[in-house]
């Protein structure tokens, strides 16, 4: 059992990533945005130390897919939750 003060463990990834995956983790990054607060950053869904849980399985899901720290950032700065990826290139 863990003590209240320890950081929750992260929710793990799927064993491989699929488009419903990524829209799912486009809805993590953008609704658990960063936001900054009197006590410092936040997350702008829950109020939780940034970045959430949720928040770092939508990065690492979005990273897998191949999508690079700008393109996610990007993602975050639009703010639009049901914002596409396109599929990741597939090599010929």
């Amino acid at each position: 059992m863990q003590c209240g003060g320890d950081v929750l463990r992260d929710i793990p990834l799927p064993p491989y990533v699929t488009g419903e995956d990524t829209q799912f983790a486009v809805r993590a990054v953008v609704v658990h945005a960063p936001q900054r607060w009197s006590g410092g950053v936040v997350c702008r869904n829950d109020a939780s130390p940034h970045p959430c849980r949720l928040h770092r399985w939508g990065t690492r899901v979005l990273a897998l897919r191949g999508l690079r720290a700008a393109d996610i950032a990007a993602l975050i700065e639009r703010g639009d939750p049901t914002a596409v990826v396109p599929p990741p290139d597939r090599p010929a």
